[in-house]
């Protein structure tokens, strides 16, 4: 597409070159920015266009262009708001997405940008409308109600009908709450939440966020919440005190649905080809991506959304031209709700894609940082605008670094015939291509010991041995009552956590399990598996002594390649054999590798291009082979969803912009970063759904909402609410104490907003600390050290002086690398005063019973020994439950009588207003240290210690002390 400087309006200039919101407001026809402090505020009679800039993992830049419409604006300023986003689009080189916003009808990802909702005022600028000046002296009584359980949908009770009619004069009236939704009235001294009978849990919780916000932004965090529950009388002071505001209570009448003018018939999509200022309509019998054609522009009618595809080769006026078309098509038909999305084409959304029947992988365009960079500021360049933020040099590629501590316990079983069979610590690294394994790794937390327990499959395993596998594996994660972290593997695709936790790791063809033997002797296959005496070519690979591989390849030529080192052997002979492309490390890690392969013979070396003829003979003769290095799944940008997997019933939402507090206990999440899938189960979501969490994470891959060519192989893992592992974390801005916290989401959260916490910006960070991912080699001394361990003993390994140096960089608390980082918006849950313990962590009661199981290793039969699960625990804990809880964690120690009270000069009051069960709570409180505003002498009776001996204790060990007595 061509595009010349007198297209491009002048405001646009220098837009999109750095991450975050930018928004301009259309006035007298002209985009106008608005300041950064005006950022989620509008005017209904305006409408604005907001770019969201996101640099991506690869270092390129993602462009998404919104235009708000306010319901009071006028159809030339809308028009004109749709018609200046294409031609922000082509200043930003013509890859941007474009969506249209009504007001009261945005989508999900417009709303993520200003969390937690959007609050429109009346007036406008270019419409004609005065802003309404607002008498801080005065606080206006309003009712707004609440809608949707991930991101809130906010609307005043005033102009609550389908048509959005706004008129200030409509007072409150009690026809105006009702059974399904939740509604906020915010008066001067207090703010009421009042839910209605049928709401969810989530959507009640989500309104209380907006309760916060209204609370900090209107009342400048000082005024009281209530709660009032649909049906409560007048008996409930709160409640009471609501409906007066409505003349006294009255049961609530059923709302009667309110008939939609925007009824779509469930029909054929409509394409349509604007072609020469007219629209033509397509015809055809299945909706194929060859209709499109790149030098036209087409409009896909599918009635709640209206898609434009740009095709790559057609004009900047013909962009605007089908645009304005899109425009009028929706106001001719008094389509006021319906979404227009406008997309360039290589650069499709999933939602336009999943339209077609058949969508090709291939043409979809993904810009490297280079070229993505190069061809945006080459645009800019041409047309005088500053570059200097996108010709920055990309980041250079970086090893992936593991994120879990490799200096933990590990033991591996190999499954055979419905058992599984304890390796000794020598093969425990030995996996064969037909068999299936199960793993168990210990390993120190931040504020615990924590548990992964995982499943590899060889290439070449029975289906039933891998059953077998998942069937043992999850006994025990069920035994560790669902604390430890499960992870399903298959060979080829393994995380680099899995590398990691291994070190040094080797695969061999063929298998040991009775089922593999007898599966290929009843199909007539022969038993390639490796012997130590017989012909074998191994390629090594890894990123360092830590992470290095030897996966054994067939014995030909064909198999070498440029990019790797290989070890070739027969009974009496070695080869090392390094490719031209290889690096020191490389040959370093061959060097590594014959110790275990081959540790008794003398290796003769062999570089590419100069082998003998004695190392072909053993190959079969020369042959061509590759010189690209196998190629491994990348992480990519997080996506998380929510919603329902079960069968026949696929209803999957992406939460845009998400962090720790999109994650409800009631629900279960799926994190997809493409290379792995996370599992995020809540405390509260039944048993037996978190037994299927696997079956989740399966079906996930095989539907592929994204269309990203997810592999059926792709590493699962499932991770419990509360056992969170730092390589999970890092996707987020995490405080671990949150899912300590006592009741569901709804009951954690008023009891933060009741208790006078106010959102913390700058949270204490879990500390992330960098422990693989190292490309520096270890002094040759390390190399030597030894693979075999004592059968009678758990394998238990040092951390190497290597590791120690560069884990020393890491030990600031405030250092952390994210993946990517979220954005930066206000957080529910206040900061966390408890101070950091530098005790090493001790093994919870669930890991120390898992691994006292395993204590003395024999074949386990079905199972069966496992120990069994108990019953969950209901949702409220009797008193006694919760004193037997804190006394075995209590440490006996000597303390000190009469100790001072009060040392922080803080107030006293009793245990039974303090707890978050109380009905009578003390407010203006810090709910993060209720246990600090106890006497001394009952803080010593709950706790069974001082207050003094209470903060040397490890900062987890407090927190388990505290929902114990129900203090936090």
């Amino acid at each position: 597409m061509s595009v010349s400087m007198k297209d491009l309006d002048p405001a646009f200039r220098g837009a999109g070159q750095k991450e975050g919101l930018e928004i301009w407001r259309i006035e007298n026809f002209k985009p106008v920015p608005i300041p950064a402090s005006s950022y989620g505020k509008f005017f209904m009679g305006d409408s604005y266009i907001i770019l969201k800039t996101t640099v991506l993992k690869n270092g390129s830049l993602r462009h998404d262009i919104h235009y708000w419409i306010g319901k009071d604006t006028s159809q030339d300023e809308s028009g004109t708001a749709a018609i200046l986003t294409v031609e922000l689009d082509a200043a930003l080189g013509g890859r941007a997405v474009q969506y249209r916003e009504i007001q009261g009808n945005e989508t999900d990802k417009f709303l993520s940008y200003f969390r937690p909702c959007i609050m429109p005022q009346p007036g406008g600028v270019a419409s004609g409308f005065k802003h309404v000046e607002v008498n801080e002296h005065e606080h206006e009584t309003r009712l707004y109600v609440c809608q949707g359980n991930r991101v809130v949908h906010v609307k005043e009770a005033s102009y609550l009908d389908n048509y959005f009619l706004f008129n200030y004069q409509v007072p409150f009236a009690r026809s105006s709450l009702n059974h399904d939704d939740i509604f906020i009235l915010d008066t001067k001294s207090k703010i009421f939440q009042f839910n209605g009978s049928n709401s969810s849990i989530q959507e009640r919780a989500k309104a209380l966020e907006v309760v916060q916000y209204i609370k900090d932004t209107f009342h400048e965090g000082k005024c009281e919440v209530a709660a009032v529950e649909d049906g409560r009388l007048m008996a409930d002071a709160e409640a009471g005190e609501f409906w007066g505001f409505f003349g006294g209570f009255a049961p609530l009448p059923r709302r009667a649905p309110v008939e939609d003018n925007e009824k779509y018939e469930e029909t054929a999509f409509k394409l349509l080809c604007f072609n020469q200022g007219k629209l033509e309509p397509v015809n055809y019998e299945s909706l194929l991506h060859e209709l499109l054609e790149t030098n036209k522009c087409y409009l896909l009618d599918c009635g709640v959304e209206l898609f434009v595809w740009m095709g790559r080769t057609t004009s900047l006026q013909d962009r605007k031209r089908a645009s304005e078309a899109a425009e009028k098509l929706l106001s001719d038909d008094n389509r006021t709700k319906t979404h227009v999305i406008k997309v360039i084409e290589g650069f499709e959304t999933v939602m336009f894609k999943s339209k077609f029947k058949e969508w090709p992988q291939t043409p979809d365009l993904k810009l490297s940082s280079e070229d993505g960079r190069g061809k945006v500021a080459a645009l800019l360049k041409r047309q005088g605008l500053n570059v200097k933020g996108l010709m920055k040099a990309a980041p250079a590629k970086e090893e992936p670094q593991a994120y879990i501590d490799c200096t933990g316990s590990l033991q591996v079983w190999r499954v055979n015939d419905k058992d599984k069979m304890l390796l000794s610590s020598s093969d425990q690294s030995k996996f064969y291509t037909g068999d299936c394994y199960i793993f168990q790794y210990m390993y120190p937390g931040d504020d615990k010991e924590e548990c992964l327990i995982g499943t590899w499959f060889g290439k070449k395993s029975i289906e039933e041995d891998r059953v077998t596998a998942i069937s043992l594996a999850s006994k025990m994660v069920e035994s560790a009552k669902f604390q430890a972290v499960q992870t399903r593997i298959y060979e080829g695709k393994e995380p680099i956590q899995f590398f990691v936790v291994f070190q040094s790791f080797q695969v061999f063809k063929g298998g040991l399990s009775s089922g593999y033997k007898k599966f290929i002797a009843e199909n007539g296959i022969d038993d390639d598996t490796y012997l130590e005496d017989g012909l074998a070519l191994f390629r090594i690979q890894g990123s360092g002594p830590e992470n290095m591989q030897s996966i054994q390849v067939d014995a030909v030529a064909s198999s070498l390649n440029s990019s790797y080192s290989y070890i070739l052997h027969d009974e009496n002979t070695v080869f090392t054999w390094t490719g031209n492309l290889t690096t020191s490390l490389d040959q370093e890690l061959v060097e590594r590798q014959l110790d275990i392969i081959k540790p008794n013979l003398q290796s003769r070396s062999q570089k590419e291009g100069s082998e003998t003829d004695q190392f072909w003979s053993l190959l079969g003769g020369k042959s061509e082979y590759s010189s690209q290095k196998v190629g491994r799944e990348n992480e990519s940008d997080p996506h998380l969803f929510s919603g329902i997997l079960s069968k026949g019933n696929h209803e999957i939402k992406e939460i845009y912009h998400f962090t720790q507090d999109d994650l409800m206990t009631e629900d279960v999440f799926i994190l997809d970063c493409h290379s792995d899938i996370f599992i995020w189960v809540g405390q509260q979501v039944d048993v037996k759904v978190r037994l299927q969490a696997l079956d989740i994470g399966e079906k996930f891959l095989k539907l592929d909402f994204l269309m990203e060519n997810l592999s059926s192989d792709t590493p699962i893992f499932v991770i419990m609410e509360g056992s969170e592992p730092t390589f999970f974390t890092r996707f987020f801005t995490w405080d671990s104490a949150k899912s300590l916290m006592n009741g569901n989401s709804y009951q954690r959260k008023l009891s933060i907003v009741k208790g006078g916490g106010s959102p913390a910006l700058d949270k204490p960070k879990r500390r992330t600390p960098v422990y693989s991912g190292r490309s520096t080699v270890q002094d040759k001394s390390q190399r030597s050290r030894s693979m075999s361990f004592s059968p009678e003993r758990v394998r238990v390994r040092g951390r190497s002086p290597a590791f120690t140096a560069l884990a020393a960089n890491f030990e600031s608390a405030n250092s952390r690398n994210l993946s990517t980082p979220p954005p930066v918006v206000k957080k529910l849950y206040p900061k966390s005063t408890t101070p950091d313990s530098s005790n090493a962590p001790s093994k919870s009661p669930a890991t120390a019973s898992l691994t006292g199981s395993f204590d003395h290793p024999k074949p386990v039969k079905d199972g069966s020994e496992l120990e069994k699960p108990k019953q969950e625990e209901g949702a409220k804990e009797g008193i006694n439950t919760m004193t037997s809880r804190v006394e075995s964690l209590t440490i006996n120690e000597d303390v000190k009588e009469n100790e001072p009270e009060d040392d922080e000069g803080l107030a006293i009051y009793p245990y039974d207003r303090l707890k978050t069960t109380s009905t009578d709570p003390v407010t203006e409180i810090d709910v993060t240290r209720r246990e600090t505003y106890l006497s001394s002498a009952e803080f010593k009776e709950k706790f069974g210690m001082t207050k003094e001996a209470f903060i040397k204790l490890p900062k987890w060990k407090q927190n388990r002390l505290k929902v114990a007595l129900q203090l936090f």
